[in-house]
């Protein structure tokens, strides 16, 4: 198979070379080929969560995320939330997300709970 582990920014490189052929015709899972990729893929991921660990968004920045993406305003976080006030409370980080909150994003705009009940700093 010749895969090695991927220790240095040197084996990194030579890891994303090796995958990138792969890139136009993905083998098929259980070939040789289709094994390798796969070895390949989770050494790379890996590597790459050991030395560019992405955080994860806070529930204020997913809510914002899933306006824009959405076509959501902030009249319709009020519908949600109950409120004008509170939608720009939430908004502005002056009143944290109640579970309450976070379960009617998750299921009205299905926005991952996970995303909303990460703690995060406000200002209250």
């Amino acid at each position: 198979m010749n895969i090695r582990p991927i220790r240095t920014e040197e084996d990194y490189d030579w890891a994303i070379a090796e995958i990138a052929r792969y890139f136009e015709a993905q083998p098929d899972p259980g070939t040789p080929d289709g094994d390798r990729f796969d070895v390949l893929a989770a050494l790379i991921e890996d590597y790459e969560a050991k030395h560019w660990p992405i955080e994860p968004a806070d529930p204020v920045d997913a809510i914002r995320y899933r306006m824009e993406t959405g076509g959501f305003r902030q009249a319709d976080l009020a519908r949600v939330l109950g409120s004008r006030s509170r939608a720009s409370e939430i908004l502005n980080r002056k009143r944290p997300l109640t579970i309450d909150m976070a379960w009617r994003l998750h299921k009205e705009w299905k926005i991952p709970a996970e995303a909303l009940i990460v703690p995060y700093h406000t200002g209250a």
